[in-house]
């Protein structure tokens, strides 16, 4: 049988590009933060994500500039790497939600990170700039009504943005694996088990899609410690 490699080759690349993804994205910054400059298990904190925020909260506020930079590259780099490699728009966006999924299941930490919306932003600072601008609005609106509907909202009118903005229309792929991975990772909230009680339950399982919280109170919740676990 005769391989064609012109064809094998790219596949390869593509396979490669998000495994590199995947594991430069699994690099978990907010929890070495944690360990680094205050001994503590970030997973152990707060929302238990280990994500820029909760640096915010419980390790230092200065810490959010360097966490939070480099989970942006690590979306950034993957995909930048497969527009840089000539591998078109659809390769780089897969190497770019590779790099969020390791940061949302990051395999240095038994899978249990962050929520990806950094990556997210390092991924569109490459392909729609645009884009970083419009979903950071959208978080800080969330941040200041407490709300984490609103930038799952504003990711979904992404797509919008992008064709009155002259966008590449590859956002709208974007946005709709961005909600799904999203609402995947509220859901399984880093293995964080549901009431048994069937009321209880389906109350939990709101909260987390559209207040990404397991309890009504936002200050209680990003508040918690060890022994609120």
């Amino acid at each position: 049988m005769i391989v064609n490699f012109a064809q094998t080759i790219p596949v390869v690349t593509t396979i490669f590009l998000m495994i590199f993804g995947y594991l430069f994205g699994s690099i978990p910054s907010g929890y070495l933060a944690g360990k680094w400059l205050k001994g503590i298990d970030l997973r152990q904190y707060g929302s238990g994500t280990v994500s820029a925020s909760m640096v915010w909260e419980h390790v230092a506020k200065w810490a959010i500039i360097p966490v939070g930079l480099f989970d942006i590259f690590k979306g950034a780099i993957p995909t930048w790497l497969g527009l840089r490699l000539g591998m078109g728009e659809v390769v780089a966006m897969l190497a770019g939600f590779s790099a969020m999924i390791g940061h949302n299941w990051p395999i240095y930490l038994n899978f249990h990170g962050g929520r990806g919306f950094s990556p997210f932003l390092g991924e569109l600072l490459v392909l729609f700039p645009w884009g970083v601008l419009i979903v950071l609005a959208g978080l800080g609106l969330g941040n200041l009504f407490h709300s984490a509907a609103i930038p799952l909202f504003v990711v979904i009118l992404l797509p919008i943005f992008a064709a009155w903005m002259g966008g590449p229309s590859i956002v709208f792929w974007c946005s709709i694996l961005m909600v799904l991975i999203t609402l995947i990772k509220r859901l399984e909230a880093n293995q964080r088990p549901l009431p048994t009680n069937q009321t209880e339950r389906r109350k939990v399982i709101l909260r987390r899609i559209f207040l990404d919280r397991d309890i009504q109170d936002h200050q209680a919740w990003i508040r918690r410690e060890p022994r609120d676990f």
